[in-house]
């Protein structure tokens, strides 16, 4: 009895490895603009990385500037940096917002409609090697 509830426990894990490297794969491949590359920070219009996308990227933002961006329902932040997201499109503290580390972070299904964001000056200390 305690050897088959072991293996069931052991048949759970892996399912649950499986499924979140997919929702991490399925980010990378998804939308109908293609990937979201390293170095992109990546807004789709509808949960679960659908929808029209959005890419914002050193080349077209500058670090510490507030970005207005099409209003979003998950997103991916592939960028070496820290990006915090906002609920208001003018980078408002008085409405929802929340730092996403830089380096591979998604959000299948973001707690709030994304309308701009803010890329720190600094590389993410997850990048740091």
């Amino acid at each position: 009895m305690l050897s088959q509830v072991r293996v069931l426990v052991v048949v759970g894990m892996l399912v649950a490895a499986l499924l979140g490297s997919v929702r991490a794969v399925s980010a990378e491949r998804a939308g109908p603009g293609g990937t979201c590359e390293r170095g992109e920070f990546c807004l789709w219009a509808k949960e679960g990385y659908r929808g029209e996308i959005g890419r914002v990227s050193l080349g077209s933002a500058n670090p510490g500037e507030c970005v207005a961006v099409p209003a979003g329902r998950s997103f991916a932040n592939r960028m070496a940096r820290d990006v915090t997201v906002y609920q208001d499109a003018e980078c408002s503290t008085e409405g929802e917002f929340d730092t996403y580390p830089g380096g591979g972070t998604y959000v299948p299904e973001a707690p709030y409609v994304v309308r701009a964001i803010q890329i720190w000056p600094e590389v993410s200390r997850a990048d740091r090697r």
